[in-house]
């Protein structure tokens, strides 16, 4: 197995001065580059809000009622019916 090398990109990021004292700090208080701490916050925020683990998506499959409800809503969509929120 080969390891892929990463290659770092370079991001511009704007932000007022208040919210750039509190991120240095702390990325200060978690001993970390200001980058690495952004880059880290980002991750979990991502894995907490946009990500399910093996077993949330398992119980999802498993929802057979669920399933049935997303399928309608997804035929819905396509017959023009309703609104999407």
């Amino acid at each position: 197995m080969t390891a892929e090398k990463s290659i770092s990109k370079v991001v511009t990021l704007r932000i007022d001065e208040a919210k750039y004292k509190l991120l240095k700090a702390l990325a200060l208080q978690d001993n970390r580059p200001l980058s690495n701490y952004i880059e880290t916050a980002t991750l979990r925020y991502i894995e907490e809000h946009q990500l399910t683990d093996d077993l949330e998506t398992d119980q999802i499959r498993a929802d057979t009622q669920l399933q049935k409800s997303l399928e309608k809503g997804v035929a819905d969509y396509k017959a023009g019916k309703g609104s999407f929120v």
